[in-house]
């Protein structure tokens, strides 16, 4: 056999290979990943605590350390864009910010999503005239319960999401979540202090109008953080038809996180992507092009910590 025939046959092989990772990751089957993911994991938490075997160890671990170890390897292994693999030193860039989020909020927690600050909307709600307690005891009834708190907190979080995409002066505190070039699962944690105290408020305050308990915060709270890692992650994940008409998925956010800006000024839902669909800002593109902010370049740390505290000409430039 001639040299030219084994390369032709070659390239075809490589090619062949080539196709059928391509074929492997387009299969209808990505598209349940999320939704068997996420509501599978709100079924357990449900069931958990709702059973007397439930202790916050426990919580912790499937919540806290599972998620992200697994998407890690997860996309090593089935990798959405090649472009998008993280460097070591943008490893630790992140984990950094994950270590910095658990500085702010680890200590705050005294029993699942309990806080001095929930306990402050606790007793303005006690004083309200508005009497409502969601204090389910079966399966159904908590994650019924936690459904409308997500409906409740992300229709104040979209709001409080817009208004930091349409006000320069707001924008200042969510740069630095958005001057990331690459996505990974890593990366939602990436939210500067004053963020956190901004919009982040949605849940507290639909705990304080409808009196959650610690059970259906608990299943909200598992909610966020698996949708969070996969919203951000480089895992070729699709939406799911009617599930995306309300639930936020990867290739969603994806899309928020663009360069292009008609892109990037939509989808502010991260957990509930109805709102969007409700006021018009919603967009259904299932591939991006370039990630980031500004002149989409990697900022260092100071950077991002200093981005709220720029000059508007200053935060225009980078």
């Amino acid at each position: 056999m001639s040299e030219s025939t084994n390369q032709v046959k070659g390239a075809s092989i490589a090619g062949s290979a080539k196709d059928e990772s391509a074929s492997q990751f387009d299969s209808p089957l990505w598209a349940y990943v999320q939704p068997v993911l996420v509501i599978g994991t709100l079924i357990l938490v449900a069931f958990m605590v709702s059973s007397d075997w439930v202790y916050s160890e426990l919580f912790a671990a499937i919540m806290l350390i599972i998620p992200i170890p697994l998407c890690i390897v997860a996309e090593r292994v089935w990798t959405k864009r090649t472009d998008w693999l993280l460097e070591p030193k943008e490893m630790a860039e992140d984990a950094f910010w994950l270590a910095f989020a658990g500085f702010l909020w680890v200590p705050l927690y005294s029993n699942f999503y309990e806080t001095p600050l929930s306990t402050g909307f606790k007793a303005l709600r006690d004083l309200a005239p508005l009497q409502i307690s969601l204090e389910p005891s079966t399966i159904p009834g908590i994650l019924g319960s936690a459904f409308l708190i997500l409906l409740v907190s992300s229709f104040i979080y979209y709001w409080l999401h817009r208004i930091q995409h349409e006000s320069l002066f707001w924008w200042r505190m969510h740069a630095t979540h958005h001057h990331i070039t690459k996505m990974g699962c890593m990366r939602g944690d990436r939210t500067h202090p004053l963020e956190y105290m901004t919009l982040m408020l949605g849940t507290p305050v639909a705990l304080a109008l409808l009196g959650a308990s610690d059970s259906v915060m608990a299943v909200v709270g598992a909610f966020g953080i698996w949708n969070g890692v996969l919203n951000h992650s480089n895992l070729p994940i699709k939406s799911l038809p009617i599930y995306d008409l309300i639930f936020a998925t990867a290739p969603q956010h994806h899309a928020h996180h663009a360069y292009e800006r008609r892109q990037a000024d939509s989808n502010y839902g991260c957990m509930i992507i109805l709102w969007d669909r409700v006021f018009g800002t919603y967009c259904g593109d299932a591939e991006v092009g370039k990630i980031g902010a500004g002149k989409a370049v990697p900022l260092s740390i100071k950077n991002q910590l200093a981005l709220s505290f720029y000059s508007d000409e200053r935060l225009k430039s980078l």
